[in-house]
């Protein structure tokens, strides 16, 4: 419902807002604006493909696009003309991508994102946000009609702990740290923060201080922040719901392997498609516990 009321609140403010989506509008929570602003509302039925293609002509008006679908639809589907159409011309046009890892739960592999992160992170030109709960996933969407050029805001079906109060300081590219501690560094995206702060806890009980940060800008990647933990622990584990190959994972990997090589353990999806089940059973089906976390951190902490 944060996505309604963001929307809400920024067409309130710019008569150039349009919102556009694929027959979904109930699931993806953009169904007040709809109602809202019907004029500045568009519904091109079960065509992903058209949907972006219609959004980066809009986009060429000078309007402020938010195109809304599920992300496997987005990543895949629609790739082409994302890229095509709305990167490579560095249009403004806003993806809202629901449904995104294993969370997204029952309905199966067929719908679960998990290689979306690493498809858009090949993509040239395009920002991805991937807020912890609804105060960020908020923040993150209001960010993000001030914010140039495409932006891919990966959002989830389910409702998650809310971790953030609603005057946190968002700003994109710029990783929030949530707490220090010189022995590991822990760094979490999406939903995967809350887990990630239960691990601290289990570990700070063990005598291991963490410092836990969130990732919610996966590019720009906060190189900066990502280092100065790297520096101050001397290895990382890093947290998502998404395959580990092409995610945040490889992404801090990347960095720490260019200019400060720390041991560095990836929390997600094997290498492998997910299932059918609830949320929470999947991720721990997947090696994505809150016991997952704790042990490759300890055995981090051993490598060093």
């Amino acid at each position: 419902m944060q996505l309604n009321t963001a929307l809400l609140e920024l067409g309130r403010k710019d008569p150039k807002l349009t919102v556009i989506d694929a027959d979904i509008a109930q699931s993806v929570s953009s169904k007040k604006f709809h109602q809202a602003y019907p004029e500045r509302a568009f519904n091109v039925g079960i065509a992903e493909q058209n949907m972006f293609g219609i959004a980066a002509g809009l986009a060429t008006t000078g309007r402020v696009v938010f195109a809304s679908t599920y992300a496997v639809f987005a990543s895949m589907r629609a790739c082409e003309q994302i890229r095509t159409f709305i990167s490579y011309g560095e249009l403004n046009v806003k993806i809202g991508a629901s449904h995104a890892g294993l969370h997204t739960g029952m309905d199966g592999a067929t719908h679960q994102a998990i290689e979306d992160v690493g498809i858009m992170r090949s993509v040239p030109g395009i920002t991805i946000l991937s807020p912890a709960d609804a105060v960020s996933a908020k923040k993150a969407t209001l960010a993000a009609a001030e914010y140039p050029g495409p932006v891919y805001i990966r959002l989830i079906r389910n409702a998650i702990p809310v971790i953030y109060q609603e005057d946190l300081p968002y700003s994109i590219g710029k990783a929030i740290t949530l707490q220090e501690g010189s022995d590991i560094g822990l760094i979490a995206t999406g939903v995967m923060l809350h887990r990630t702060l239960q691990a601290a806890e289990l570990l700070a009980k063990k005598g291991i201080k963490a410092t836990v940060v969130d990732a919610h800008t996966i590019r720009p990647l906060d190189k900066e922040t990502i280092l100065q933990v790297a520096r101050r622990t001397g290895g990382l584990v890093v947290a998502e719901d998404h395959n580990i190959n092409g995610g945040l994972g490889s992404a801090v990997c990347e960095v720490v392997a260019e200019e400060y090589p720390v041991p560095v353990a990836r929390i997600g999806l094997p290498d492998v498609f997910g299932e059918s089940g609830a949320p929470d059973l999947l991720l721990d089906e997947f090696g994505m516990s809150v016991k997952d976390l704790v042990e490759a951190a300890e055995k981090i902490i051993r490598r060093k």
